[in-house]
């Protein structure tokens, strides 16, 4: 793995530093993990410390979305992002804010397809919009059902997906989701929502009880995403499957990968830059 700056103390940046930018090999965890890339999706991120500076001097601050394919063969080191998008705070761009912000769009995403070697779409958002979509308003919540508030989540089940209710289409949530970060230990908080329809469907508690076993998982946020994904793939061989994951901000950035037997059942504006979504209440 490449050398990260994950849990190393590191001065924040005076000056424009593209060279900052850490890749990951997607194909190390897919491996090790046996997770084939026979799916479709992006990783969506949204920074919250985007700025820089005019040339006149004034300071513009604000929201950068950046979506980026899983067809990638890298992913870039949430850290390594955030060092970098300091590095941009004292750089001069533009005579105006618009100016400016046309500038740093460009120069962030020249950067990071640089390093991902994939094309990157971003879009700087100087405001919030007065309505902000989501996606996945018609999923229930698992924990706020009865059967699953009531179950018992001690130890860890022999089957975690066993099939237990007829073909159908089922489209849950989750707020439980919990992993740790492979290289600090730290834990990642985040929900989750799945989509599934085929023949067979595990009951709300299983899928809750699966959930709440990858509470001690070493992995990033991708990783954790594309796992689920395979593992629900490789139990019930479902006819549709998607697998989302909106992760807590984690120094000014969030991470939300979404995986899917097809483009037509990826969340459609989360993937798009050009909306700014409804955040869930714990990002």
């Amino acid at each position: 793995m490449t050398t990260l700056p994950l849990g190393k103390p590191i001065p924040t940046p005076t000056r424009y530093s593209p060279g900052l930018l850490c890749p990951v090999d997607r194909r190390e965890n897919r491996v090790a993990c046996r997770v084939d890339d026979r799916f479709h999706g992006y990783d969506a991120w949204h920074a919250r410390e985007a700025s820089f500076i005019t040339r006149r001097g004034l300071p513009v601050v604000g929201l950068l979305k950046i979506v980026y394919p899983a067809a990638s063969p890298f992913l870039v080191e949430s850290k390594s992002l955030k060092l970098y998008l300091h590095s941009l705070n004292m750089t001069p761009l533009g005579d105006d804010p618009a100016e400016g912000i046309e500038q740093f769009t460009r120069v962030v995403r020249a950067d990071l397809e640089r390093v991902l070697q994939a094309p990157v779409a971003a879009r700087f958002f100087a405001d919030a919009p007065g309505h902000r979509p989501f996606d996945f308003d018609d999923h229930a919540i698992l924990e706020q059902m009865p059967d699953v508030a009531r179950a018992s989540f001690a130890g860890r089940p022999p089957s975690l997906l066993a099939a237990s209710l007829p073909a159908g289409d089922v489209k849950v949530g989750s707020h439980l989701l919990r992993g740790k970060c492979k290289i600090t230990g730290q834990p990642d908080w985040g929900s989750i929502f799945i989509r599934v329809k085929g023949d067979r469907l595990p009951s709300p508690v299983a899928l809750a009880r699966y959930i709440v076993s990858l509470r001690d998982e070493f992995h990033f946020h991708e990783e954790i995403c594309e796992m689920v994904y395979q593992q629900l793939h490789d139990v019930l061989a479902p006819d549709i499957l998607s697998v989302t994951c909106l992760y807590t901000r984690r120094g000014g950035i969030d991470i939300c990968p979404a995986r899917a037997s097809d483009p037509a059942h990826l969340p459609p504006r989360l993937g798009n830059p050009g909306i700014l979504t409804r955040d869930t209440f714990r990002q």
